[in-house]
């Protein structure tokens, strides 16, 4: 039987496991799940060990394979799973000599093989073919992160912050284009801090002018959140210069009130933000951003989460990821005063519900406008403000010109009038 891969968390740790998939074929490796945890929250590393016990009972004879940021911080309780065969570090998840052991039937000290991650130091361009069933490929450019963060558990699952060089990346975007895919979007931990480890210390501005430049065939390229006090010059002007390079960002913002941002220890202030969101908006009019946020972090008061619940609409965004605070062991953040998680979560709700009006207030702003859209599965796809859209009749692939003629909180519905590539 096949290889079977499980993900969670981030769009990266989905780029991952295409070329974990890749690497364990090599090694030799069948009928087996690798599960790729996610370290982010507590209910992710729940979710991911419900999802194994469950695998065992469905399938009691494959071996089942853990990996990720859960399995680099907490290995060891995914090693006392009975249902667990063998746990890899997040680093050596992406060699196929990690899977040859069990693959060969070689007996280990211990199933779990987990390495120091901050002792690595270099992040290898692994090269993919495609990525199943899509036509929107993720490039990882960066791992790791240098920054502490008072509740981020991420540096201690992906270790230091390491660039891959810029003529691997322009290689890999180059495959996929000739392989089919119309839009790449560029992934990592930490990627505005792309760079600085490499030779000349190129910046992601200057990343992504080279890709732009040398790959002139690429429709579409989008870049995944930032960190947006760390944008460089060179990405602003790519963003004005360049209509390939998608109007849609997703900014690491976390709090919108100045006293949690510093207990978060964030290099950002309120007032910072917001300049960031005037001068993308400046650049492109029709910018469209999203937001990570935080509801209930230690200390924070109802007049400091009100902070937060305003700038979604003084910056006017529109995609936001909400989450309640999640203690997590070993971080700053778990040993600062609580706040119970019942309003941590009712704060959350409050933030979602704005989301929502947010989301559905961007779609009706579009009823009667002419899109891009890139079909990705038949009969649905993504404008380049990445809204959804429902297109009937297209297959995955093509990029065609829509009238939008709907809206509602799902997406837009539209009827397409020419093909546009």
């Amino acid at each position: 039987m096949a290889i079977e891969t499980l993900t969670f968390g981030c769009r990266l740790n989905a780029y991952e496991s295409e070329v974990v998939k890749s690497e364990a074929e090599k090694a030799g490796l069948a009928d087996a799940l690798i599960v790729n945890t996610c370290a982010v929250t507590a209910e992710a590393v729940r979710q991911a060990k419900q999802a194994i016990r469950k695998a065992r009972r469905d399938n009691p004879g494959r071996r089942i394979i853990v990996t990720g940021c859960a399995a680099q911080t907490e290995g060891r309780t995914f090693g006392d799973m009975a249902e667990v065969d063998l746990v890899i570090g997040n680093e050596d998840k992406m060699k196929a000599e990690s899977y040859k052991p069990i693959v060969f039937g070689v007996p280990l000290n211990d199933k779990v093989q987990v390495n120091d991650i901050m002792s690595v130091r270099e992040t290898a361009a692994h090269l993919i073919d495609a990525m199943d069933g899509r036509t929107r490929a993720f490039v990882q450019v960066q791992n790791g992160c240098d920054h502490r963060c008072t509740f981020c558990i991420i540096p201690f699952g992906r270790g230091p912050s390491r660039s891959v060089p810029m003529g691997a990346v322009v290689e890999q975007i180059r495959k996929l284009v000739g392989n089919g895919y119309r839009e790449v979007v560029l992934s990592g931990v930490d990627i505005t801090s792309y760079g600085p480890d490499l030779p000349g210390t190129p910046t992601l501005g200057k990343l992504t002018q080279q890709i732009l430049k040398h790959v002139p065939d690429l429709p579409r390229l989008r870049i995944s959140s930032i960190d947006s006090i760390e944008a460089d010059p060179a990405l602003y002007e790519a963003i004005e210069s360049d209509k390939r390079l998608m109007p849609h960002l997703h900014l690491s913002l976390q709090s919108g009130d100045d006293m949690v941002l510093k207990r978060m220890k964030r290099r950002h202030s309120r007032a910072e933000a917001l300049e960031v969101v005037a001068k993308l908006r400046t650049l492109r009019p029709d910018m469209v951003l999203g937001a990570d946020i935080i509801t209930g972090f230690p200390t924070e008061t109802d007049e400091m989460a009100e902070n937060t619940y305003r700038i979604v609409t003084e910056a006017d965004l529109t995609y936001l990821h909400v989450f309640p605070f999640s203690p997590r062991s070993g971080t700053p953040a778990a040993r600062m005063p609580q706040v119970d998680k019942s309003v941590a979560k009712a704060r959350a709700v409050r933030l979602r519900e704005l989301g929502d009006q947010q989301f559905l207030k961007r779609a009706e702003s579009r009823i009667g406008e002419i899109e891009s859209v890139l079909v990705e599965k038949a009969g649905t796809g993504r404008t380049e403000h990445f809204l959804p859209i429902a297109v009937p009749g297209y297959g995955p692939g093509d990029i065609i010109s829509v009238r939008v003629t709907g809206a509602g909180p799902a997406g837009l519905t539209g009827e397409a009038i020419r093909t546009a590539a």
